[in-house]
Order: structure tokens, then sequence, then C-alpha cells
């Protein structure tokens, strides 16, 4: 049986991944923090996007293509950086990487990852943008930036979201310490999935490469608080304002949630703001992203990408109307992975192409631009 016929939504996808890896493995992945209320509120508001049906539109294909910082792109979504991602799935970041390569989309390496950046970066077919956790020492900054640069990663991102660690219980509970370590309790999960296990042996148990040569990390460190806590920093304007001036390609300011510090930003140089609020997984009391986008939106004239809570074509055009012109996509990636192995990134990426044509045919819209007047405004519905 084909995959779109076994698989055809995310929460299929999602399912099997949940059977196929390690519980402490799908609590890293699936969890946010505290009670989750972020991650419920995320969802929520992007259910309350509404757009109005059209009729008699006649035939027409759906223009799913784009343009972000001078770069065009054959559809608005890429993958989002998500740290140890070579612990979720065998070999995740090259996967991933690979695949953004063939299809022409952005593919971000975390500071974080199990694979370093010369070995992403070629893999990615000029697609690669790096995540940077910043650290504290400029030398071992200086260092950073240059192995990117040399790997072929042309976008940075700073993430400005996660001054501190947060807490993120339902992992904690999940029994997974830094850098990860195989418990009796864990070696039982691992015994029930074979197919990860096999691929795990292959390669051996994933840690953080990239942070190798910065630090000799001695015994485990809680889930939360990996050995690159101990390298970073949290930003300041000041941090920016140096990082501007050592960066020389596009810069991506992720974290943003007020438009409050918005024209600073515009004022240093930066290249695109990023409205995030990392999926829930670092603060309880925030509000949904797509709550925070329009402001944003009308804040600026600067390129706007967008994440958090996104399931499926549906959710990237509702981020399109309401302003971002980019949409970045972390968990759903793995979702992917965790189902279907190497087949999975590119089974996702069908998926979500042939929603956003059917949803953009339901409303009438035959390019990405068309989205913003079919929205349901308040007291339209």
């Amino acid at each position: 049986m084909e995959l779109s016929s076994r698989y055809p939504g995310l929460c299929d996808l999602k399912a099997r991944a949940k059977a196929r890896i390690p519980h402490f493995v799908w609590e890293y992945l699936d969890s946010g923090t505290g009670v989750e209320a972020t991650q419920a509120r995320n969802r929520r508001m992007l259910d309350a996007v509404l757009f109005q049906p059209a009729i008699l539109e006649g035939e027409g294909a759906a223009d799913l293509s784009c343009s972000l910082m001078g770069r065009d792109y054959p559809v608005p979504f890429g993958i989002a950086p998500l740290g140890m991602s070579g612990l979720i799935w065998p070999k995740a970041e090259k996967l991933l990487a690979a695949h953004a390569g063939t299809v022409g989309i952005p593919y971000g390496l975390s500071t974080v990852a199990t694979e370093v950046p010369e070995e992403v970066g070629p893999v990615a077919g000029g697609q690669g943008w790096f995540q940077l956790y910043p650290p504290r020492d400029p030398g071992i900054r200086a260092d950073m930036l240059a192995r990117a640069r040399s790997a072929g990663f042309e976008v940075l991102i700073l993430t400005c979201d996660v001054p501190i660690a947060s807490r993120r219980e339902r992992q904690t509970r999940g029994g997974l310490v830094q850098p990860p370590r195989l418990t009796p309790r864990l070696l039982a999960q691992v015994a029930r999935c074979p197919v990860w296990a096999a691929g795990m042996l292959r390669g051996g148990l994933p840690h953080m490469k990239f942070l190798d040569k910065y630090s000799q990390a001695t015994g485990p460190l809680p889930s939360t608080a990996h050995i690159g806590y101990l390298l970073r920093t949290a930003p300041d304007w000041a941090y920016l304002e140096t990082l501007r001036k050592e960066w020389a390609g596009k810069l991506v300011i992720k974290g943003v949630m007020d438009p409050a510090p918005v024209a600073r930003l515009e004022a240093m140089g930066v290249d695109a703001l990023w409205v995030s609020n990392h999926a829930g997984r670092q603060f309880d009391g925030a509000p949904a992203s797509i709550e925070a986008l329009p402001a944003i939106r009308a804040a600026t004239t600067l390129p706007v990408i967008f994440d958090s809570g996104i399931e499926g074509g549906l959710d990237i055009l509702r981020a399109l109307a309401l302003g971002a012109d980019f949409v970045m996509m972390g968990r759903a990636w793995h979702y992917a992975l965790g189902a279907l192995g190497a087949a999975g990134p590119a089974h996702l990426h069908a998926m979500l192409v042939a929603d956003m044509a059917s949803c953009m045919g339901q409303v009438g819209a035959r390019d990405l631009g068309g989205l913003a007047a079919r929205l349901v405004r308040p007291g339209q519905a």
C-alpha cells in the first residue's frame, strides 16, 4: 500500500513514530514544559484562524513559490533546527539536510546537533542555516562561526529565547540525561525498538559532536542542562552588535514575540525576524506564536519567519495569511523520520504540498499573496 494511503496526515506519522522510537526519546521530542499550556495554546489559536471558502473560482493550479532574503524557494516552508536530532533517528541531520538540498528548501543545523557542520554542510546543497546558541567565550564564538561559514552555511540564526534551561518536566521524567547514558530502564525501552536500536549500534549513541572541541564534560548532566549551557551565555544587545560585525552573511533573530524591540533590531542590521515561542518547550506562560505574529508583521518591513505548533499545510497557510513570509517546522520532520526512516522527509514534504494546494483551492487563492484576503475577520464568522 502506498505511503499516502497509510499515512495521509501528520497524526499518522506521529503515531507510528511513537511506536518505533524509545519512550525516553519520544518524551524528548514531543514534550513541552510545565503543564504544556503553551503547547496547547499554539494549537488552539491556530485553529481559531479561519478562511472564507470560495465558490465559482474555476480551475487553476496553486503557486506555492516564494522569496526570502534574496532567494527563491519552490515552497514557503523549511526544516527548523532541533537539538540532538540524531538521537531521534539515526543520522537524522544528514537525512534532513540531504532532503533540503534535493528539493531546495532551508535546513537548520543546531549548535547542539549530533553531527558537525563540516559533515552536514556539503550534504545540504547550499541550503544550510546554522543556529547559534551563543557561546560566552569570544574565541569559541569566532571559531564556531568560521567552521559554519567554511562548511557552507550562509544564514546564521541567533536563538534569543533560551536565556536559561527550561525544566521540561515530562522530558525529565522520561529519564534522558546529557550526554545520553543507557540505564537498565532505558535499555528495556530500546529493546522494544529494534530498527532504532540497530541504527544506533552502527553509529554509536549520539552526542553533541560540535561541542567536543570546546569542552570535555565529565559525568552526566540533567536532561535540560546539557554541556551547551556550560559554554553559552544569554545574549544582550552588545552581544548582537558584535555578532553582526563578525558574521558577514544573513543574520536571523529567533524567538521574537514582542514588537517593542523590532525597530532596534532593524537598526542593527539583522536580515529577518523569527516569531517563535520555542513550540512551548521553553516557557509555559507565553502567548501562542500565531497571536504574536500580526503585531510583529505590522512593526517591520523585514522578512518574518514563523514556527510553533504547525501540524499541516493548512497551518502553514494560516501563518502566511497573518503576515509570515516563511514557515519552519522541527518536530514534524522528526515524526516523519521516526515513522518512515529515510523515506519520511520526502513523504512529509509531498503531504504538505498536497494539503496546501487543496486548501488554497477551497478558499480560491491561486498564490500565497491571495491568502490574506480570504481570512475571516472578527464578526464575519
